[in-house]
């Protein structure tokens, strides 16, 4: 006689000996297999299959999550966040947190970059780093390494600093030095990314490119191109 098709939810239930709902987190979380294959969806029916459980399995609290890519120079915003593929995820990624689908969804791009530059991007559903890069961007530090041709006029480094007019505002004072020959660090706050070119340009200086390195207390540190990590829990901007 054949069996009759039960919920996956409640074949691990019985299984794990938890709730249905925390059954549902164990499959969602890809530690479940039928017949040998990860199955993530809790409402699929099984009738007779092997369906086992990750003896390493560990529930994570269902929290929302944060991507960080490192966007690569010429991708948009909309692009970039197409990237953000299981394939994609950095192997360097020490978050401990498990990708699920439900991260897929309400993302919200934080701080985008100028499309012709690369760096740290992030997108979040997190509701409370959403506010904190929305309300509190002028506060927060980014750091930049913009790679430029020419030469500086005298006092122009002086002027990055502090000194600068746009459209009749003052721009924010900046911490900027010398990394190498060719290559400026930007430490701002209050300047938004798009702004670079033309500061480098009121100074002589024509900006080849430009790497967003740091955001707040968040840095980019080994992420390659193309790839993204996890914001782990306790890391803050």
């Amino acid at each position: 006689m054949a069996l009759e098709p039960q919920r996956l939810s409640k074949v691990v239930a019985a299984l794990v000996a938890c709730s249905r709902r925390e059954a549902e987190q164990y499959i969602v979380e890809g530690w479940v297999r039928v017949d040998g294959s990860v199955v993530e969806e809790p409402q699929a029916r099984v009738a007779g299959e092997r369906v086992e459980v990750d003896p390493r399995a560990r529930l994570q609290p269902a929290t929302p999550a944060t991507f960080l890519i490192h966007k690569p120079a010429g991708v948009g915003t909309a692009e970039a966040q197409a990237m953000l593929r299981a394939d994609a995820r950095w192997q360097g990624d020490a978050s401990g947190l498990r990708r699920l689908k439900s991260h897929n969804t309400a993302l919200v791009p934080l701080l985008a970059l100028p499309q012709p530059a690369e760096g740290l991007c992030v997108f979040s559903q997190d509701g409370r780093v959403v506010r904190k890069l929305r309300e509190d961007a002028d506060l927060l530090e980014q750091e930049l390494v913009a790679q430029v041709t020419g030469e500086m006029a005298a006092n122009g480094l002086v002027r990055l600093q502090s000194g600068l007019v746009h459209e009749g505002r003052a721009v924010p004072p900046a911490r900027v030095s010398w990394q190498s020959e060719g290559r400026l660090r930007f430490a701002v706050k209050g300047i938004a990314p798009e702004l670079v070119p033309w500061m480098c340009a009121q100074v002589g200086l024509r900006l080849v490119a430009l790497k967003r390195i740091r955001i707040g207390r968040v840095p980019m540190a080994g992420l390659p191109p193309g790839q993204w990590r996890l914001l782990a829990p306790g890391e803050r901007f």
